[in-house]
């Protein structure tokens, strides 16, 4: 009569050694690894205070961002931004004035997230109000002129209100569109005399 256990003994100590040979072969590719920084998202640069500025063509400011604190990382060559201002500057129209809590801007600068208490104001001339929307985030795009939401927008000015979900600006034709749920109240201004 042939006893089971010990012929499967050799087996299982093929088995367990297998599994170890394995265990270290795993763990000395994961050593050989670089080590560069490249796969971790940590700041390589910092600056406070700093002024960013676009020209056109013809050099005039086209926008310029500022910001308090900027974070630069080098995984990604994006930075962030705390308490981000950016000015879109327009020869034929007023100003528009972009600010938010936190921003994200991708590594051309092409792309601009912004989140938590943004707000996009367009500044009152001699015949209009100032305009003010509120939103939680927004993704603009500086260079193209154009910005866009999918979240809550409500907009003001002056005694006027209109409130959405998800909005299109484009800076180019001065355009504003809500996308949907789309509910305000117009109060025509007063005639100074």
């Amino acid at each position: 009569m042939k006893h089971w256990p010990s012929q499967l003994f050799p087996i299982i100590m093929l088995a367990v050694l297998a599994g170890l040979t394995f265990w270290l072969q795993s763990t000395i590719e994961a050593g050989n690894e670089k080590r560069d920084g490249k796969l971790r998202h940590d700041p390589d640069a910092i600056a406070e205070n700093f002024v960013v500025r676009r020209f056109d063509e013809t050099g005039q400011v086209k926008y310029r961002l500022t910001a308090p604190y900027l974070e630069h990382y080098p995984d990604d060559d994006s930075s962030e931004l705390k308490s981000p201002t950016l000015i879109s500057y327009r020869p034929t129209a007023p100003s528009i004035t972009v600010k938010g809590d936190h921003a994200k801007v991708t590594s051309k600068g092409e792309t601009v997230y912004l989140w938590d208490n943004v707000s996009v104001t367009r500044a009152g001339t001699a015949d209009r109000l100032e305009m003010v929307a509120r939103m939680p985030d927004l993704t603009a795009q500086p260079d193209a002129g154009f910005a866009f939401t999918n979240s809550p927008v409500e907009i003001t000015q002056g005694q006027s209100w209109i409130t959405g979900v998800g909005a299109q600006i484009d800076n180019n034709n001065s355009t504003f569109v809500l996308q949907s749920q789309v509910k305000g109240q117009h109060i025509r201004p007063r005639a100074t005399p």
